[in-house]
């Protein structure tokens, strides 16, 4: 199955078949459902059609992206890209790969901008912007220009295909840990079986039982981990952490630049409600993939610290300095 995966996505990237043969080929796949084999040979494929950071592989062994599939509909501000920036200032090296919005009013790139990110750099100002502050955003875009084949593809079908799976898995800085949401749980042992297929060193797929792909401080999340080569199936209730449950609507975003302003509280420490939760809870079980912390506690309490200490806001000062002046 990933031999026949892999020729025919090889064909889809290089536009050695028609459109609609493409298209039949991701109609079927999302009738009967992606298995962990296609989806791990479509990811191969893709990396390898990708413009790539040329980086030292000690570096890259520390590399994690934190990113998910979008189209929960939840309306959220933006959860991941801001965990993306806590997380250097705890010692991560994080290589942020997103785009513009396609499900919501705000993609990681359009928050990120209006934080006043440079978003444009050539890879190797990416690469010298992860060493100086451990972070470096990887403009989708900019970085698969084989994608010009599928969208017209895409845009013509009216539901998801293997392509909303591969985004998060396709890092072309070479991450090899991950933190990913997933649009429904049903999907996680698949991600992360494919994910193994791979050369990833950790990972955890998270859907909530409300409808997130976040770890939820609404309810309670589904998690399948990867680790030391071993997949396990876990669950995330937030309560038992100590984190006070809310509504959905607690953590809801706007556009691009009301979602900046949310970040911006969060990281400065004004912002001390939900918001602030649940990018601590997010923030833990990336420390934990990284092996920065021992478990979500600890996690949790690290991110309230590098917050409250003033250390977060000014990592994003440098993120934000160090963008603009490579």
């Amino acid at each position: 199955m990933f031999e026949v995966a892999k020729d025919k996505f090889e064909k889809i990237f290089t536009n050695k078949i028609s459109p609609d043969e493409a298209k039949k080929y991701l109609v079927e796949l999302y009738k009967r459902g992606e298995s962990a084999e296609e989806i791990a040979a479509a990811t191969e494929v893709m990396r390898e059609h990708s413009i790539k950071l040329i980086i030292a592989e000690s570096l890259r062994d520390k590399l994690i992206d934190v990113v998910g599939t979008g189209g929960d509909k939840s309306n959220s501000f933006n959860i991941s890209s801001t965990v993306s920036l806590l997380l250097p200032t705890l010692g991560c090296f994080v290589a942020k790969h997103g785009n513009r919005a396609i499900t919501s009013k705000s993609g990681s790139a359009d928050m990120l901008g209006a934080l006043g990110i440079n978003l444009n750099l050539k890879p190797e100002k990416q690469y010298l912007m992860l060493g100086e502050c451990g972070f470096t955003f990887l403009f989708a875009i900019n970085h698969h220009p084989a994608m010009k084949y599928i969208m017209p593809i895409r845009k013509s079908l009216d539901h998801r295909t293997i392509f909303n799976i591969l985004g998060p898995l396709t890092n072309p800085a070479g991450a090899k840990k991950y933190l990913i949401g997933v649009f429904s749980d049903e999907f996680l042992n698949r991600i992360i079986v494919g994910l193994s297929l791979l050369d990833t060193k950790s990972a955890v797929a998270v859907s909530s039982r409300d409808g997130m792909d976040e770890i939820s401080i609404s309810d309670v999340t589904y998690a399948t981990m990867l680790k030391n080569n071993r997949t396990t199936d876990f669950i995330i209730d937030p309560a038992s952490y100590g984190l006070k449950l809310a509504p959905k609507e607690a953590i809801i975003g706007g556009n691009a630049k009301e979602n900046a302003k949310i970040t911006l509280a969060i990281l400065k420490g004004e912002e001390k409600g939900a918001r602030r939760d649940i990018v601590l809870l997010n923030t833990a079980m990336a420390l934990l993939i990284d092996d920065k912390a021992r478990d979500i506690k600890e996690g949790i309490e690290m991110a309230l610290d590098a917050i409250q200490s003033k250390r977060a806001v000014k990592k994003l000062e440098e993120i934000i300095k160090v963008s603009n002046t490579l």
